[in-house]
C-alpha cells in the first residue's frame, strides 16, 4: 500500500496572557477606601512574613483627595490585627487628622520627607525585615544575581551612613528617583505608585537579600551582565508588574478566613 500522507496538526491557538489591570475609581472616596484597605492588608501580610518588631515599621498611603496627608497604622498596635478602620490620617507635620490613636511621629516624619520629595508616589513601606537589615549592616546595594534581583539594577541606592528619624530628608534626598532605598543599619525602603507596588517591591528586596546573602555565603555569586540586567529590569521592573505580582500575595490575605475590613 502507498504511503499515507502523514497529517500535519493544526497549531492550537495560545490565547494571549490575561491578568487583572489595577482599578480606576471616578471618585476620591472609592479610592481611599480602596487605598486603606490594601493599606491594611498589607500590614497583615507583612505580620505572616515575619516584617514586624516592636513598634517599628510602618506603610503610609497618600490620601486621594488631601495629598498633604497619609494613611498610617498607628503606633504600638500590632500588624496583625489592623483593619482599614484602624489607620490614622497624618498632615505632613505629624499632627492626626482622623482616628482615634497616636502615630509615631519620628519614624513618620521619614516618610512624610519621601512623600514630599516624590509627588507621585502613593505608598511608602519601611518595615523591620531580616535579610534587609542583614544586606543594610553590610553597606551592599543589591546584586543582579537572580532575574527577580534585576528589577532593582540601577534602580536603587544605599545611604552608606547612619541615619536617624531626625534625618528625614537626608533620607528622602538619598532615595531620590529610585523605587528602593538600603539605609545603612536599619534596612529597606521602598515606594510606588499603589500600595500594591509599594509592598511588593518591598518583599522582593527582602527575598533579593536573603538570595544575596546565601549566595555569598555559599560562595562567589556571578552577576547577570549589564545589557541584560537593564533589558530585564526594563521588563519586569515597572510599578504594573509589582502590582501584577502582588496579586498572588493579596490573595493570601482575603482567602485566609480572615475579614480585613473588619480589624
Amino acid at each position: 500500500m502507498p504511503d499515507q500522507p502523514v497529517p500535519v496538526p493544526v497549531p492550537v491557538p495560545v490565547e494571549r496572557l490575561r491578568f487583572e489591570m489595577p482599578p480606576a475609581h471616578q471618585d476620591a472616596d472609592a479610592e481611599r477606601a480602596r487605598r486603606k484597605e490594601r493599606l491594611a492588608g498589607a500590614l497583615r501580610l507583612f505580620a505572616r512574613l515575619g516584617y514586624e518588631d516592636g513598634v517599628g515599621g510602618h506603610v503610609t498611603a497618600r490620601d486621594p483627595e488631601f495629598e498633604d496627608c497619609f494613611w498610617v497604622n498607628p503606633f504600638g498596635r500590632a500588624f496583625a490585627h489592623l483593619g482599614p478602620e484602624d489607620l490614622l490620617l497624618v498632615d505632613g507635620d505629624g499632627r492626626v487628622v482622623r482616628g482615634e490613636r497616636r502615630v509615631n511621629q519620628l519614624a513618620f516624619a521619614v516618610h512624610a520627607a519621601v512623600h514630599r520629595a516624590r509627588p507621585e508616589v502613593v505608598a511608602v513601606v519601611r518595615a523591620q525585615a531580616p535579610y534587609g537589615r542583614a544586606l543594610a549592616c553590610l553597606g551592599e546595594l543589591l546584586a543582579p544575581i537572580t532575574h527577580e534581583a534585576c528589577a532593582f539594577y540601577e534602580d536603587h541606592a544605599l545611604l552608606d551612613e547612619y541615619a536617624g528619624a531626625e534625618d528625614a530628608e537626608r533620607i528622602a534626598r538619598a532615595l531620590g528617583p529610585y523605587k528602593a532605598l538600603i539605609l545603612r543599619h536599619h534596612g529597606l525602603l521602598t515606594v510606588g505608585a499603589s500600595v500594591d507596588a509599594a509592598a511588593w517591591w518591598f518583599v522582593a528586596a527582602e527575598r533579593a537579600a536573603q538570595v544575596q546573602l546565601i549566595a555569598r555565603a555559599a560562595g562567589k555569586p556571578v552577576a547577570i551582565d549589564h545589557r541584560r540586567a537593564v533589558a530585564t529590569r526594563e521588563r519586569f521592573g515597572g510599578d504594573l508588574a509589582a502590582w501584577v505580582s502582588f496579586q498572588p500575595l493579596w490573595q493570601t490575605v482575603t482567602d485566609s478566613g480572615v475579614n480585613i475590613m473588619n480589624g
